[in-house]
């Protein structure tokens, strides 16, 4: 049997007739834009073959819009891609940066954890080696009571939440493993009255011996530590949570390894959060006896802030930064979720995904960080429509910087890569200075990054040279530094001077500023060293003439005017430069939305806007009309915008009705037979839609009516009034 003959795999003509032949190729000729429509009959009349060459005439044009139009499509797609993957590589440095300074912050305590457990590890081998059948020997060798204290370490976290202990221990953890140590880690949820102790032995064996043990034996944890060697290294257990615990297992398990402490040398690691002392509150008499406690105490939740907001923000690592009210809001929620940095990171990791998904020359961060290459140069990123979009940027047109200086953009970039330094120098001294009054560096971060400070007046380059001027502000942090200047003893100007000399030993501007407070700090040290002078600064007060108080005034005012000089000749807030959209992100109101949500809200806007979502041809181009083959939850929530706070259902149920069925459809319903002529009796026109029973749309509507109860957006109708919905979601 032939293949059938179709459009798509046309038969060669025998037919000598040209136009015949343009005909047939005419006919078979497919473009790519009918692939996607249903394929025409295989005539080949006049009529249609001039059709064919009126569709076929303008094809060249249409197919050049294509093509530009598929390569823009191509081009966003992959910005869109680079853009992703720059994300990707500025986060890995800032998150590595931020695990660098936790763990250097926690260093000095883990190495000190370590030297403890080294000494008492040592302190218990001196007392001799046991044989494998005493060390298994159920009862203890030595009666002495000094034989049954258990060498504990009471670690002050200071967090109120866990999950920043959690990744502390778990660091500490990882940094004894390195050293040899066997570590096992327990957590509250071990401790429960529900598995006693044996759930926490079983644990335990879990970890050291086998993890398909299910026995709680502790002859089996002194048999395998006597084994391959294990003997020549300590043992330690870590408790991350013990105010958590409950009280009468922890102890139990503190009384059964005090039994085995020479045996196996447990070494008991316990996290508090509150103070040192929280134990007696919760182990018995017994238990407390038991332990050989030694307090070691970790850096505060403000101060690993600091730490990570330097590094981040403050010294070169990604060039991300964020605006003055971002900032405000960042500070807020890492104060009301209890100061847990872990909140602080993922908000800054949110912060910096939405600027990549938003600001399409956030692609250019990648290169801010290479002082060998301006950004943007040599990189094939300033495209046409790159340019385009930096001179619309809202700073550039405030600035107005217009197009006709683009030649100018890479020195604008350069300038902008740059201004980061100079501006963190003159942040970290304000903070150097701040510190004797425990002024935080998150409150000059965020004071510093304002725009529109009120001090930035009396500072600005236009301004006259007074070092008597005030920062307007009542709670000015810049202003209380300057305040507490004054105050200032001899070793805290000292201190200061130091650390400026270390914070601008690489900007000769500040630094040579810098340098001429040596001679009066001479004068300040000269002065003190007399004989009979006080020592405190404000004993030195009531003695108007004296040489000291004359040499520290001089020198807490040479130190004002430096701090105003910085003030005034470097801090410029990034959001004052020109193109600081590129590495600035600046949007609160997405940002707290995206932390906070607002799932309530966003149901009522997808609601109202769900072809977005569905992407579906029919609904996108509607308009402001409702169509049929909308979901009929959107359907039922659009039309309940037009009633107040109650809604009736009749009146509901009927606008619904009448969607899903048109009036217009109905004036046309029709027989389903059709007329045919006797060449075509066998085939028969397409019939139209069936519409839906009035079973079928009640069963829809109260389904739609029902899933816009469980969203929170209506109430069911009372007893009082059975035939009214109540609305109790408005906007979105």
């Amino acid at each position: 049997m032939a293949p059938s003959t179709t459009i798509a795999d046309p038969q060669p003509s025998s037919t000598t007739d040209s136009s015949n032949s343009n005909a047939a190729a005419a006919e078979n000729d497919i473009r790519p834009f009918f692939v996607l429509h249903k394929a025409s009959s295989g005539k080949k009349s006049t009529g249609t073959v001039r059709a064919k060459r009126r569709i076929d005439s303008p094809a060249p044009k249409l197919a050049k819009k294509s093509e530009i139009e598929s390569t823009e499509v191509e081009d966003g797609e992959y910005f869109s891609t680079l853009r992703l993957k720059v994300f990707e590589t500025v986060w890995s440095k800032i998150d590595k940066t931020i695990q660098d300074v936790l763990r250097d912050s926690h260093s000095k305590v883990f190495s000190g954890v370590h030297d403890w457990i080294c000494e008492s590890f040592e302190s218990i081998r001196s007392c001799g080696a046991l044989s494998l059948s005493e060390a298994v020997r159920s009862y203890p060798v030595l009666s002495q009571p000094s034989s049954k204290q258990l060498f504990t370490a009471l670690v002050l976290t200071r967090n109120l939440e866990m999950v920043d202990d959690l990744l502390t221990f778990e660091d500490l953890g990882l940094h004894l493993k390195s050293q040899g140590c066997h570590v096992g880690k327990l957590s509250s949820m071990d401790f429960s009255t529900k598995n006693g102790v044996g759930g926490c032995l079983r644990g335990l064996l879990r970890q050291f011996v086998m993890p398909t043990v299910d026995v709680a034996d502790v002859t089996i944890l002194a048999s395998w530590y006597r084994e391959n060697g294990n003997h020549n290294n300590p043992v330690v257990i870590i408790v991350d949570d013990t105010e958590r615990c409950s009280g009468s297992v922890l102890s139990e398990l503190i009384l059964i390894l005090s039994e085995w402490a020479v045996k196996v040398p447990v070494f008991l690691i316990m996290g508090v959060s509150t103070a040192h002392d929280a134990p007696r509150k919760i182990l018995s008499a017994n238990a407390l006896q038991r332990i050989c406690a030694t307090r070691f105490t970790l850096s505060s939740p403000a101060e690993r802030m600091d730490a990570v907001l330097e590094a981040v923000f403050l010294k070169p690592c990604s060039g991300f930064t964020v605006s003055h009210k971002v900032a405000l809001y960042m500070r807020s929620y890492f104060l009301s979720q209890d100061g847990t940095l872990t909140s602080f990171v993922k908000t800054l990791k949110i912060a910096c995904l939405q600027h990549f998904s938003l600001e399409p020359l956030s692609i250019m961060l990648e290169h801010f960080c290479q002082d060998n290459q301006p950004p943007g140069e040599g990189t094939g990123l300033l495209t046409e429509a790159t340019m385009k979009h930096a001179f619309d940027l809202p700073s550039v047109t405030r600035n107005k910087i217009t197009r006709s200086t683009c030649e100018m953009l890479p020195q604008f970039l350069l300038d902008l890569q740059r201004m980061p330094k100079p501006w963190s120098i003159v942040v970290l001294c304000i903070y150097e200075a701040g510190k004797f009054d425990k002024i935080r560096l998150i409150d000059v971060f965020c004071e510093t990054l304002d725009p529109e400070a009120r001090y930035l007046k009396y500072f600005s380059p236009s301004a006259s040279l007074n070092s008597q001027s005030h920062v307007s502000g009542r709670n000015s942090v810049i202003r209380r530094v300057l305040r507490k200047l004054r105050d200032f003893s001899p070793a805290q100007l000292s201190s200061l001077l130091k650390s400026w000399e270390s914070l601008t030993a690489e900007f000769s501007e500040i630094s040579d500023k810098v340098m001429e407070l040596h001679p009066l700090m001479r004068n300040v040290e000269a002065a003190g060293q007399r004989p009979g002078l006080p020592s405190s600064p404000k004993k030195h007060a009531s003695r108007s003439h004296s040489k000291l108080e004359k040499e520290l005034k001089a020198m807490t005012d040479k130190v004002s005017a430096i701090i105003e000089f910085m003030l005034r000749e470097y801090m410029k807030p990034v959001e004052t430069v020109p193109f600081n959209e590129i590495l600035c992100y600046k949007n609160v109101d997405k940002l707290q939305s995206a932390l906070l949500g607002d799932p309530r809200g966003r149901i009522q806007s997808d609601l109202l806007e769900s072809y977005n979502i569905l992407h579906c041809m029919c609904c996108s181009q509607r308009g402001t009309s409702l169509l049929p083959s909308m979901h009929d939850t959107s359907i039922l929530y659009t039309l309940a915008q037009e009633h107040a706070d109650v809604i009736n259902l009749h009146d509901w149920y009927q606008s619904f009705k009448t969607i899903l069925i048109p009036r217009n459809s109905k004036a046309k319903l029709k027989s389903k037979t059709c007329s045919k002529s006797k060449k075509r009796k066998d085939r028969c026109e397409e019939p139209e839609p069936e519409q839906p029973a009035e079973a079928s749309i009640q069963a829809r509507f109260c389904r739609a009516v029902m899933e816009l109860q469980i969203a929170g957006l209506i109430r069911m109708p009372s007893k009082r009034r059975p035939d009214y919905v109540q609305r109790v979601a408005f906007g979105s």
